[in-house]
């Protein structure tokens, strides 16, 4: 099943009088299980890709869809519910919520998908290293451990596709390696499709495929 679809994604900013092509027209399919890696310089159009493929900007020309369902022509509420249901995000800065502690986190998502799964907590928190930290407050953990519980909070919900920016830049090598097995493993078991857009050319071993974006074009490594 296809899980994202780009159909002639293009995005295109004004800068003063120039127009700066971010993302060049962009034909892609990433199916359900899949796990994508993208390499390319700082400033090729990597992260553009990724706010667009997860709803958070609507590209200037062509459509995104999700699980067959064209998220550039939904209203603003309806992408925001797909995000929230089909999506997870793992950004560079952990975006925790400060005045929550680790287990709290994902109590939120429960709240918000009126669901409990505290078995897959406990997997998670275990799998990353966490269980000695489910009762402190971001502010209490290192920037490795932070990132750490950014991953369970997105991995929590189940969700159908994780977009992963750079999620390993501020962990060490052992447990970078930890995160992209996790990864790795779980889209095959859940059926994810998993985006990973990454510097660390050591960690693409495990994905299914390698994508190159430069000067906003995406091409397919041999």
């Amino acid at each position: 099943m296809k899980a994202i679809e780009f159909k002639d994604v293009s995005k295109t900013f004004k800068d003063g009088r120039n127009q700066i092509e971010a993302l060049k027209s962009t034909n892609l399919v990433i199916e359900a299980g899949e796990f994508v890696a993208i390499i390319g310089p700082s400033g090729s159009g990597k992260s553009t890709f990724l706010t667009i493929a997860g709803g958070l900007q609507q590209p200037s020309t062509g459509q995104v869809l999700i699980k067959g369902q064209s998220l550039t022509d939904m209203k603003e509420k309806e992408r925001t519910r797909v995000r929230f249901e089909e999506i997870g995000f793992i950004l560079q800065s952990s975006n925790l919520v400060p005045f929550l502690t680790v287990k709290q986190q994902l109590q939120l998502v429960d709240k918000f998908k009126q669901t409990k799964k505290q078995a897959l907590a406990h997997d998670l928190f275990e799998e990353l290293g966490l269980n000695q930290l489910t009762d402190q407050y971001p502010n209490d953990l290192s920037g490795g451990e932070r990132q750490r519980v950014a991953i369970a909070r997105a991995l929590y919900p189940e969700p159908a596709i994780i977009l992963a920016d750079e999620p390993t830049a501020s962990l060490d090598t052992k447990r970078a390696f930890e995160v992209v097995e996790l990864l790795a493993r779980l889209s095959k078991e859940k059926q994810t499709a998993i985006v990973m857009v990454t510097h660390d050319e050591r960690l693409i071993s495990y994905c299914d495929r390698v994508l190159t974006m430069k000067d906003g074009q995406l091409t397919e490594e041999d």
